[in-house]
């Protein structure tokens, strides 16, 4: 028996966003000035998209936090001036 394919639900295409960690510039526009990772809305006025996915943004902090632990980013951002 062959299946029908018109009933069949398709997944949504998966967007190819990438974050390498070893993009550090592309990275901190995703981190504060206090060095915390922006959540989803706040992140995306940074990007074309409305907001990002929940993929997305694990991904995201991911890639952060992998690259405060290679100490490419601090884990936060000290004042000299004070």
């Amino acid at each position: 028996m062959a299946k029908d394919t018109a009933t069949k639900q398709q997944k949504p295409e998966l967007d190819n966003s990438y974050f390498d960690h070893k993009d550090i510039d592309n990275l901190k526009r995703f981190v504060n000035q206090f060095g915390q990772i922006e959540n989803r809305h706040r992140s995306s006025a940074n990007r074309d998209k409305p907001v990002l996915r929940a993929c997305e943004q694990k991904r995201l902090s991911k890639a952060v936090k992998r690259a405060r632990f290679l100490a490419l980013l601090p884990f936060i951002n000290r004042d000299t001036d004070s």
